[in-house]
């Protein structure tokens, strides 16, 4: 399975949780794994979610009206459900990349609508999206290190521990995007 097509649209500090997610997938060797322990008073549940399939619900974003899953090769995976969790924290990503023959603005206004359900959309497109030194102290989503590519648009929204991100960028016929879900939790944060 291929990770997402950027790693700067994941915080820094999950980037260990998913290379431990990752090798849990080269080891395991299955769709899905789910362990846990007894549900005793006191005892921690723990486990592993790692899937190629992945939906719009998941992902908490509709999908745009007549897009069809995106494939860069033909052995591409275009989803992915990643999970992590024990104790106090707890890492998901959930990723759909998808193609649309409608171009790109017409997908943008689409999801910037979608993505407003989760607080002020912020367009890291732009070059004028810096992080502040504030940004780190409040709850606030940031644009931070996340920026786009030549030619692509990038959108977030949510919280710190539960951002949604869209990337798009003109395809070969239309527009491929895809659709972020990332969500990390530590102690003091709501379970996944």
């Amino acid at each position: 399975m291929k990770p997402p097509h950027r790693f700067s649209q994941i915080p820094r500090s999950a980037l260990p949780l998913l290379a431990l997610v990752a090798v849990g997938y080269i080891i395991i060797s299955t769709q899905s794994i789910r362990a846990q322990d007894s549900k005793k008073p006191g005892d921690v549940n723990a486990g592993i979610t790692v899937s190629g399939q992945a939906t719009a619900k998941e992902v908490g974003l509709p999908v745009y009206p007549g897009a069809k899953p995106h494939k860069d090769k033909d052995k591409d995976d275009s989803a992915a459900n990643l999970g992590l969790w024990g104790g106090s924290f707890g890492f998901k990503l959930v990723l759909l990349k998808m193609e649309s023959p409608d171009n790109a603005d017409k997908v943008a206004t689409f999801y910037q609508k979608a993505l407003a359900k989760y607080g002020p959309v912020l367009d890291c497109s732009n070059p004028n999206a810096a992080k502040t030194s504030d940004d780190d102290k409040s709850g606030k989503i940031t644009c931070g290190d996340d920026k786009a590519d030549a030619g692509e648009r990038l959108y977030k929204s949510g919280t710190k521990e539960k951002q949604h991100i869209v990337s798009i960028k003109t395809g070969g016929g239309g527009t491929d995007f895809t659709l972020l879900y990332l969500e990390a939790r530590g102690e003091n944060h709501e379970a996944l």
